[in-house]
């Protein structure tokens, strides 16, 4: 039983992912606002139903790695080391991204294509902004629960909020070079090297809170 289990979950993961990405191609190739959730359904060979089986949204099919973002973060704080704090496990988690070369990671060759879609559909870019505050919200449950408060602790909320605000602003700036035509190693070094600098500057912000 445990093996039809694992069988018909990687299966629901591939169908998710050939999904994913032949909506993602076609995005890239027309332009988000474009293409509709049948042509995506077709060029995939499914039913529209299937779809939104497992996109309940048009721009999730976009930003299909929201759901694997929060989970990423939630481990960090979570299964972070002994005696570390939250903003550190995360600090190293974003930067690991980064190094590794991950999707969520956003920089490097190739993302300016990415960066144009969501610049050229303001459904995506409400989306963004909705997924921005879903994480705020997530984090500031997450940095309560590692100091053992309430859900309604104004500390971890503020400290959330910052988080949320430094590493949004960090992307936006290395997005503007890369839609302006910049590309390289450099580049993600760059980044990286802002993010690294920001962080070290938010740990002695909530130090204060």
């Amino acid at each position: 039983m445990s093996t039809e289990l694992g069988l018909r979950e990687r299966k629901k993961r591939q169908t998710r992912q050939l999904i994913s990405d032949v909506a993602s191609g076609l995005f890239m190739l027309r332009g988000f606002d474009n293409v509709t959730v049948a042509d995506v359904a077709e060029a995939a060979n499914v039913s529209t139903k299937t779809v939104f089986n497992y996109f309940p949204r048009k721009e999730d099919l976009f930003l299909d790695r929201i759901p694997e973002a929060v989970e990423l973060v939630t481990q960090a704080v979570r299964g972070r080391r002994e005696g570390e704090e939250p903003l550190a496990a995360l600090r190293r988690l974003f930067l690991d991204l980064l190094r590794d070369g991950h999707p969520l990671g956003g920089i490097g060759d190739g993302y300016e294509i990415f960066w144009q879609v969501i610049l050229d559909s303001p459904a995506l870019q409400a989306r963004a902004r909705e997924w921005v505050q879903e994480m705020e919200d997530r984090l500031a449950e997450l940095l309560a629960e590692a100091k053992g408060t309430g859900p309604g602790d104004p500390g971890a909320r503020m400290a959330a909020a910052m988080i949320v605000t430094v590493y949004r602003t960090a992307y936006v700036i290395t997005a503007r070079r890369i839609l302006a035509g910049e590309s390289g190693a450099g580049l993600v070094q760059d980044h990286m090297a802002l993010l690294d600098r920001s962080f070290a500057a938010l740990e002695l912000a909530l130090t204060a809170l």
